[in-house]
């Protein structure tokens, strides 16, 4: 079994940046891309961006273009999600999730495996 282990979350004021940290429990040859997604309280889980891990191409929501940067350590085996300009509506959890196989990017259940989720906070 998949376990993505997340770190890099936490309490920051508009227009700070963060960077999120993805690493997955087995060596990436085993999945083809990372995902991230955000749920805010009593909303519905939002996907953010995914980069394909082969080649590093990526895709990002409309809501984070510009700001956010995906991208993948191929030697450290761990997948980052760069987070620029925040906002107060940036506020959620953010989850990291890995692909087996090429699916659909935005839907979450084209993702196999999912980290636990860590905590962003910006304040205005």
């Amino acid at each position: 079994q998949v376990q993505l282990v997340e770190s890099g979350g936490g309490s920051v004021r508009a227009g700070d940046s963060l960077r999120l940290s993805c690493r997955p429990s087995i060596r990436t040859s085993s999945i083809v891309a990372v995902g991230w997604f955000r749920q805010a309280p009593g909303g519905e889980r939002e996907w953010v961006a995914r980069i394909r891990w082969t080649d590093g191409t990526a895709y990002y929501g409309d809501s984070v273009k510009g700001r956010f940067t995906i991208s993948r350590d191929n030697a450290k085996n761990t997948a980052y999600l760069e987070m620029n300009s925040l906002r107060p509506e940036d506020t959620a959890v953010y989850f990291c999730a890995a692909q087996r196989t090429l699916g659909t990017i935005t839907l979450a259940r084209a993702y196999e495996y999912w980290g636990q989720g860590t905590q962003v906070t910006v304040s205005s």
